[in-house]
């Protein structure tokens, strides 16, 4: 694994080619609610070597941050896939710099070129010198299904056909509610959309709180694409978005000190310490 700071100001960079929004503060609306804009890049690797974007070993590259939740999913597919010998990962440094000696904002430092949003994750095409992709969802089904000719746990499948009816409407609102949700509360500018998004977050929470009392998993008795998706926001819940977002309250591919330096201003609040390596007891719900 390699480490790439937040500096990016070479002309071969991929990053240098990103056009959205110049950053999540300007994704806010008049009424003060955040609403997250689309991610630009949508191509999608596939197992057919006449495609353009064929799944090749060695061929793909992925940027990837600690401190992100959407890019951290796509790293714990590239594990638990068993694919970190065929795609590699770059990992950003995680404390903000200024992007511009005249700039209050702070995040990814990159060539004056680009005016637009920075974003993790991005596959990017090594051979042909572009980015396939920028939406983890989308990512992350690639990583699932169109390199199992390469990868080590080819039978995993965390998006079994039987069971995507129901994780397609359990992703809805845990997107909707949870992983977007705690960033509907952290960047409201407003007290009436802050206060229906934080309703919605905890009625959510609740919900997920109600279904795992009861199963091991969310979608029916096997990990899945759904139970991913929730983990990566939970996480960092209690360690970062009660604080940070003003809510109060895959050991691997998820690095806490991380997390947190890239929204304290380099500063790593004390506690809680939790050890999420210790044992759990959700094997009583196994079938």
């Amino acid at each position: 694994m390699n480490r790439l700071g937040w500096r990016i100001f070479s002309k071969n960079n991929p990053l240098a080619h990103y056009h959205m929004a110049r950053s999540a503060l300007d994704e806010v609306s008049q009424s003060g609610a955040f609403v997250r804009t689309a991610s630009e890049f949508r191509n999608f690797i596939s197992r057919d070597p006449n495609s353009q974007f064929p799944a090749e070993a060695g061929r793909y590259h992925l940027y990837i941050s600690y401190a992100c939740p959407w890019a951290s999913r796509c790293l714990a597919y590239l594990n638990i896939k068993g694919l970190e010998k065929a795609i590699s990962f770059t990992s950003v440094k995680p404390i903000w710099e200024r992007t511009k000696e005249s700039d209050e904002h702070m995040g990814w430092i990159a060539s004056t070129k680009y005016s637009g949003k920075y974003t993790v994750p991005v596959l990017w095409d090594k051979k042909l010198g572009t980015i396939v992709s920028n939406e983890s969802s989308e990512i992350i089904r690639m990583f699932n299904t169109e390199f199992n000719g390469i990868a080590e746990n080819p039978a995993l499948d965390l998006y079994p056909t039987h069971l995507q009816s129901q994780i397609h409407e359990t992703n809805e609102w845990i997107y909707d509610k949870i992983n977007n949700g705690v960033y509907k509360c952290g960047f409201a500018k407003k007290q009436e959309p802050y206060d229906e998004a934080v309703k919605q977050l905890y009625e959510a929470l609740d919900k997920c709180e109600e279904k795992l009392s009861k199963q091991r998993y969310l979608c029916g008795n096997t990990l899945s694409e759904a139970d991913i998706r929730l983990f990566v926001t939970l996480i960092r819940f209690d360690e970062v978005y009660v604080v940070h977002f003003k809510m109060e309250s895959h050991q691997t591919t998820t690095t806490m000190e991380a997390t947190l330096l890239s929204i304290r201003f380099g500063i790593v609040p004390s506690g809680p310490n939790i050890d999420y390596s210790s044992p759990h007891d959700r094997n009583k719900f196994s079938a």
